[in-house]
Formats: structure tokens, sequence, C-alpha cells
């Protein structure tokens, strides 16, 4: 055997035991997505009138357990395994032009353009509506402080997971001051209900 068959020959018996011996991929988990009707919003209160804002954009980073994850999530199972929401500052509207503007200078838009939400842990109760508290980190403004949401699951359209509820958040405790408008004669209160509906595709 020639010496360039033997360095072929050796190069190949390498590869193949490289081969038998590396460790087997690990398999990517199931992905849950938002479907386009989902929601969230927050209302809120001022010394003139009521308002509400809506998050137009949604991005979402969900790993579940398996393609049975909507159904084993309405039997009370955790089917989820994490969860991140993202909600990008400048997609959020008040439907008024100067709303939307000292919104956004209240919540640092530019240095801080996004408001996310990270999930650390859940528990769930089997019931109907089956319902549970989402446990993890909210950042706004570039703060980040642990909450607990209560929600609601129940079947949504087309096999989708609908996932509902609200929280009741203080503005300041985020470093977030309330707009002041018209010469301080329009105060926006510090408190605020955030609303949630959203639905989630296998």
């Amino acid at each position: 055997m020639s010496s360039r068959m033997r360095g072929a020959f050796a190069a190949l018996l390498a590869l193949s035991v490289i081969g038998a011996t590396r460790p087997a991929l690990r398999p990517v988990a199931d992905q849950l997505k938002l479907a386009g009707e989902s929601k969230l919003w927050f209302d809120g209160k001022s010394t003139v009138r009521d308002w509400s804002c809506k998050a137009t954009a949604i991005e979402a980073a969900i790993d579940a357990s398996g393609a049975t994850a909507v159904a084993d999530v309405l039997k009370g199972q955790k089917a989820v395994k994490s969860a991140t929401l993202t909600f990008p500052t400048d997609k959020l509207d008040c439907a008024n032009g100067t709303m939307n503007g000292h919104m956004l200078k209240a919540l640092n838009a530019t240095k801080h353009p996004t408001i996310t939400f990270a999930l650390s842990s859940y528990e769930l109760t089997a019931a109907t509506p089956t319902k549970g508290t989402l446990q993890g980190t909210l950042t706004i403004n570039g703060v980040a402080k642990p909450i607990t949401l209560p929600a609601d699951f129940a079947a949504g359209t087309a096999g989708n997971l609908r996932v509902t509820g609200s929280y009741a958040l203080k503005m300041t405790e985020w470093q977030v001051a309330p707009p002041k408008l018209m010469l301080g004669t329009l105060k926006v209160n510090e408190m605020i209900t955030v609303n949630y509906d959203l639905q989630l595709q296998p």
C-alpha cells in the first residue's frame, strides 16, 4: 500500500471514530408562536380623562415540551419550559400623537427601546378555565423587577392556547415619571392596568 493510500485510509478511520463517539444532538424544543389576534394594552386615568394605549407589536420566544403542549397546559400540566415577551416602546400607540410623544419620553424610549417580560416559573390549577400565576421579571425603562401575574388559560381559536389576565402596575416603581400635560393641569395617575389576551399557536 502506498504512503498516499495509507494516509487516506487513516483519515477515513479517524472520521469514523469521531462520528461514532460524538454525542447525539439534543432535539430543539417545540415552539409556541403568538397568533395575530394576540393583544396587550394598558389603561390609565388622569385629572382630565381616562386613556388607553396598546402594543401594536409583540415579539415572543416560547419553548414547550412537545406537540401536545396546549392540551397539557389546559389539563394543568407544566408543558411550557420558558417564555420571553418583548414589546418595542415605539410600537405603543395611545391613539393621540401628543400622548404618544410624552409616553415615549417618560419611558426613555431612545435609551431603552423595549419592554420585556421573562418568565421564571409558574403555577397551574386544573379548572375550567385553567387558572394560574406567572412569575417573572418585568423590565421597563431599564429597571428590572420581579412580578407575579394572574392568568386564565383556555382553548382559543384553531387549537390555540388563550392566556388572559390583568395586572395593576405602579409606573414609579420602574422609575417612570407619569406625564404632565397642559402646564400641569393634566396629570397622569401613576397606577395603570395592564391587560393581556394572548393566543399561542402550537
